[in-house]
């Protein structure tokens, strides 16, 4: 699946930044996916979902398969993932930034 450059014909939040793309603005948009800006097309790392920081894209052991235009932005640095109960640390953090997923 590739992504389209499209003027935006209604407003949209970035799967990347989360932050609004305006109408009339260019953003990239694939079917199934959803949209983002043409500046988070172009990241070469990953924000981590619960602290916020550099996920660690080069130094992870997933990095030679990962296709960070197709994968989820939600994901999660070496600190956090070795925490105590990170994955229940993980799922309230991505809760909190998509409050969709508390309905």
């Amino acid at each position: 699946m590739s992504w389209r450059k499209i003027p935006m014909k209604f407003p949209g939040t970035c799967i990347v930044c989360n932050e609004k793309i305006q109408i009339n603005e260019i953003g990239l948009w694939a079917k199934g996916l959803g949209v983002k800006h043409e500046k988070c097309a172009e990241v070469k790392e990953l924000k981590c979902g619960v602290c916020g920081g550099p996920a660690g894209c080069q130094q992870c052991e997933f990095i030679e398969n990962c296709d960070l235009e197709k994968v989820s932005q939600l994901c999660i640095c070496k600190k956090c993932f070795e925490q105590k109960n990170s994955f229940d640390n993980y799922q309230e953090s991505i809760k909190k930034q998509f409050h969709i997923l508390n309905h």
